[in-house]
């Protein structure tokens, strides 16, 4: 078995057998990796506190010929990212980032800057800005390096530059961008934009992170761009994240928080 060593945060957890834990990491050298932590939920546990949800670390995990789960070693913190899970909004937020990674990712395709990705958005998360804001833009950048970029800046069907005459546009998640009224069929695969929101998309995806963190977005605009990044998730997804439906619940969609 050979041991591999990297930089890593929890982006997923569940009870395997009478003690073990089946581990989801998103690493910065091997892209997602699923483990078994052994004894890990026993309470003498060597590794403690750990492998809670969002925790950046260092692991240590030996890769096994028979399966294509590994055998977590060791798992040392770096940044527990804590005051994500201790408040309601920043923690149904945060678990919405890192089921949509860990259902859009293929295990084992590395990408150092979706890595870099997810550690900017946790940081924004604890921090003491917009934690929705913070989860739109991570979805924003998300999709782009996970192969799925959205066309924005002409009509898919006529080729007529945005933002269209009329304002209106539709976003078509099948076609793979936007499609101006007149060429949008009845029933299309999407959602609905102004033009304003279409423009302002493409706006965020040219600003630096920290300039798309404070750029000034009206809150029914902003609503509406994350709302229709929500939806582009789910669709990839092929159904409604679990930590969506349990924000639905307790507040509201993604991108309208306080």
């Amino acid at each position: 078995m050979a041991l591999r060593k990297t930089q890593a945060v929890v982006i997923g957890r569940m009870a395997l057998g009478e003690s073990d834990r089946l581990v989801t990491f998103y690493t910065r050298e091997f892209g997602k990796v699923r483990g078994v932590a052994k004894a890990a939920r026993r309470q003498r546990s060597r590794f403690g506190s750990a492998l809670e949800l969002f925790t950046q670390g260092q692991l240590l995990f030996f890769e096994t010929e028979r399966s294509d789960l590994a055998k977590v070693d060791a798992f040392d913190i770096i940044h527990p990212f804590q005051a994500v899970g201790e408040d309601l909004e920043r923690l149904t937020l945060g678990s919405w980032v890192v089921e949509c990674l860990g259902r859009l990712s293929a295990d084992r395709d590395p990408s150092p800057t979706l890595y870099g990705l997810l550690l900017r958005t946790l940081k924004a998360l604890e921090g003491p800005g917009r934690p929705a804001r913070a989860a739109f833009c991570f979805a924003i950048r998300a999709v782009d390096l996970l192969g799925h970029r959205l066309r924005l800046d002409r009509c898919l069907e006529c080729g007529k530059p945005s933002p269209f005459s009329g304002g209106a546009a539709r976003l078509d998640f099948t076609a793979g961008g936007v499609v101006c009224e007149p060429c949008a069929p009845y029933g299309s695969d999407g959602v609905d934009l102004s033009g304003a929101a279409v423009a302002a998309l493409r706006r965020l995806r040219t600003l630096s992170w920290d300039e798309a963190l404070r750029a000034a977005l009206p809150p029914p605009l902003e609503a509406e761009m994350a709302g229709a990044m929500e939806e582009q998730m789910t669709r990839l997804i092929g159904q409604v994240p679990r930590s969506a439906r349990f924000r639905a619940q307790i507040r509201a969609p993604i991108g309208a928080s306080r």
